[in-house]
């Protein structure tokens, strides 16, 4: 089986807006603008207290996994892929871990080192480090979150419909994460649901290591 990125590099190449060029300086009112809907995505992400949704991934072989993303904040998200995939990436609210249950190995980092952190951390303050990408559609918003003290982060772009039913008037379609070596994913979402029960038990994971430790929860 093909090996798919590690989470820190999710994106979602289909629409290919992280790799479009930053706009010229704004004027104050486009400026302005700008602030307005850093705003909302931060009311959108701080509104958002659980999420269930469809995903599929591209990695930047062109190959398309998919699965299951349950979300709950602050920091819990699962990323459960298809059947025979034998992947499970969960964040417990600390840190990301990935489980590769084919060759019992586990990956832990701390969520603050992934692009993640801009999307499951709702303390963190997008005007601070967050930019408005122009997609040239006004339905669609682009914002590329990247802490200029820490490039070895990478980057997240993510990208939201503007939808008037939604939390914040926004809902998330996906989001384009590019790591400090330029590798490059995908990650695509449908069938959003927001505040539905979703238990603790749902970021618990089975240690799959000889002689396993105890599980992440």
């Amino acid at each position: 089986m093909k090996r798919i990125l590690a989470p820190h590099s999710l994106a979602l190449a289909a629409l290919a807006i992280a790799a479009a060029p930053l706009a010229v300086p704004a004027m104050p009112a486009a400026a302005q603008a700008d602030q307005s809907d850093l705003s909302k995505v931060n009311a959108y992400i701080r509104a958002v207290t659980t999420m269930t949704a469809d995903f599929a991934q591209t990695d930047r072989n062109g190959q398309t996994l998919t699965g299951q993303l349950t979300l709950k904040q602050p920091g819990k998200i699962r990323f459960q892929y298809q059947k025979g995939v034998p992947l499970l990436i969960v964040g417990d609210g600390k840190a990301l871990t990935m489980i590769d249950y084919e060759v019992r190995q586990v990956q832990r980092w701390p969520i603050g080192n992934s692009p993640l952190g801009a999307l499951i951390d709702p303390s963190k303050d997008l005007s601070k480090f967050g930019k408005v990408i122009q997609t040239g559609d006004p339905s669609v918003l682009s914002v590329q979150a990247r802490d200029p003290k820490r490039p070895e982060y990478g980057t997240i772009t993510m990208i939201f419909k503007r939808d008037a039913g939604s939390p914040a008037g926004l809902q998330l379609y996906g989001w384009v994460a590019l790591d400090s070596q330029n590798n490059r994913t995908a990650v695509k979402l449908s069938n959003q649901r927001y505040g539905v029960p979703v238990a603790d038990s749902a970021f618990r994971w089975t240690d799959p290591r000889p002689k396993g430790r105890a599980s992440g929860g």
